[in-house]
């Protein structure tokens, strides 16, 4: 029987593809979070993961450890090392199956990742008393794993980026890293994952829809509007192709029209794609977030609260937004213990829903940042938790202030003394309790030993008021031991008090240590309701 060629040629390649079928291979394949110059977190389990054949027998040897683990019939495996003393020596891992990999120079000590939004992101290039340092730094064992920016539609466990024998690009983590490495002496790794203008659901797992329900709305709404899915579809497929957001895409200039227009008619939605793609709810989780997860860290370091404080409602449902994401990240890693250390929103003089007004930056009855900052101090209620006060820090007419050192040395003395169990004064005096006698109302205050003022003046900042009127008029303070006496001539009947509950007040009041009071109010007045 004679075959035709037309016909033999599709029989001859697939016997071909039968035979070669059990010579393919996938290599094993680590995630991305591991690297040549990676800082491993000393004294907890460190989880190991990656891709390879499904069945394939992958062995990880690190620091006298050598586990093996068989790949699940997806490919992926997971391993975890048993806890790691601190070393800033330089040692090898190789991960093995079929193929081999090794990664150098890896060091042990305290991993952090560094989130949040532009304030988390400004470069240290910009802030001329940090840049002092980078010298010094440089010879320090701080290495940096700088998460690029990314949007994905589902959880992705790619990693954009790679580990670096240097400190970060960000300010805030690169002066936490310094400092902190000052205190506890052991090699530092940053994970920064940051981008401008983000809000706290950008960086939210969508499980927590269960729990907020103006997240789920938000989700909802964008999930059930065509144009807006069709415009993030848009954005993630240059984020794929080409790695980044620029003003046209390369490959197609009238996709870059696509995306403009099926914005065009949607109130409250920015043309920008850049702008767009970091401002979606549950993207920068998905992309920036979840690759990481379970990377066995310490904890994180969250400057965030921008984008979420432009209105009354917003600022005070952060609250519950911040608490519950804590508590979802502490889930999600498997880790009661991850420690949250924030920081609290600077001085800023503008009014919620208003332009920056000098002469009312210091009142506490306007609608300002205060309320975000309030919001933000009941993380505390959480264990495990810190925030560094800022609120004596700031420019009026700059958000993205640059008096970012004192912050970061704040931010080393928290985890210093609540997380590695230094013996040391690291927050300043915190509103405890108070009274009403007379014509006078008392201030007690925890963490305020030494209390006095940084100008040896009376203490400003404080602000009292009666029931009736709710008008706030500034307070005569005097310091008794670890209370202050206030009082004032336009309040007879003091009924509440506000210290530091307002855009850009001016401060003085400080602990022992120098470190200045946080802020607070008495009452929990709606500001609509006067």
């Amino acid at each position: 029987m004679r075959f035709e060629m037309k016909s033999s040629l599709p029989v001859l390649m697939s016997a071909l593809l039968i035979l070669a079928a059990p010579f393919v291979r996938a290599d094993v394949k680590p995630s991305k979070i591991f690297g040549d110059h990676m800082v491993l977190q000393r004294d907890m389990p460190v989880p190991v993961w990656g891709k390879a054949d499904p069945g394939e027998k992958v062995t990880v040897s690190f620091a006298g450890q050598k586990k093996s683990v068989v790949a699940g019939g997806n490919g992926k495996w997971r391993l975890t090392l048993k806890p790691l003393k601190a070393s800033a020596k330089g040692s090898e891992m190789t991960i093995s199956g079929k193929n081999t990999v090794k990664f150098k120079d890896v060091l042990v000590g305290e991993v952090w990742v560094c989130c949040g939004q532009s304030n988390m992101e400004l470069g240290v290039g910009a802030i001329g008393d940090l840049m002092k340092l980078m010298p010094e730094a440089k010879k320090m064992p701080i290495h940096s794993f700088v998460i690029k920016d990314h949007i994905t539609l589902e959880p992705s466990d790619k990693c954009e980026g790679e580990w670096r024998a240097e400190p970060p690009s960000s300010a805030v983590a690169f002066g936490f890293a310094y400092f902190l490495n000052k205190k506890i002496d052991v090699p530092i790794g940053i994970i920064q994952t940051s981008w401008g203008s983000a809000y706290i659901e950008g960086w939210m797992p969508i499980e927590l829809t269960k729990q907020l329900p103006h997240f789920k709305k938000w989700m909802d709404r964008v999930r059930s509007d065509k144009d807006i899915m069709k415009a993030v579809s848009l954005v993630v497929e240059q984020f794929e192709k080409h790695g980044r957001i620029d003003s046209k895409y390369y490959d197609d200039p009238k996709k870059d029209e696509a995306f403009k227009k099926t914005l065009a008619h949607k109130p409250g939605y920015t043309d920008n794609a850049n702008v767009f793609a970091r401002t979606q709810p549950n993207l920068l989780y998905n992309a920036m977030l979840h690759p990481v997860i379970p990377y066995a860290v310490r904890g994180m370091v969250w400057y965030q609260g921008e984008a979420n404080a432009e209105n009354w409602k917003d600022a005070t449902q952060y609250a519950e937004s911040l608490q519950l994401w804590t508590k979802a990240l502490r889930k999600i890693w498997k880790n009661e213990n991850f420690h949250m250390l924030g920081v609290m929103l600077p001085g800023f003089g503008k009014m919620m829903g208003g332009s920056p007004k000098p002469k009312e930056m210091e009142y506490p009855g306007n609608i300002t940042w205060a309320y975000m900052r309030e919001s933000q101090m009941k993380l505390l209620s959480l264990p495990h938790t810190g925030i560094a006060n800022t609120v004596d820090l700031g420019d009026a007419r700059n958000i993205h202030p640059h008096d970012k050192k004192p912050l970061c040395e704040r931010l080393a003395l928290i985890a210093a003394r609540y997380v590695y169990g230094q013996k040391i004064v690291a927050v300043g005096p915190i509103f405890s309790k108070y009274k009403v006698k007379g014509n006078k109302l008392y201030i007690k205050f925890t963490h305020a030993e030494g209390l006095k003022t940084s100008d040896g003046e009376p203490p400003k900042g404080f602000w009292l008021t009666d029931k009736e009127h709710k008008e706030w008029f500034p307070a005569k303070a005097r310091i008794i031991g670890d209370i202050v006496e206030l009082t004032s001539d336009k309040v007879p009947n003091p009924a509440a008090c506000r210290y530091a509950f307002a855009a850009k007040p001016t401060l003085n009041l400080v602990n022992g240590a120098g470190l200045p009071a946080y802020p607070f109010r008495t009452d929990t007045w709606n500001p609509y309701d006067k």
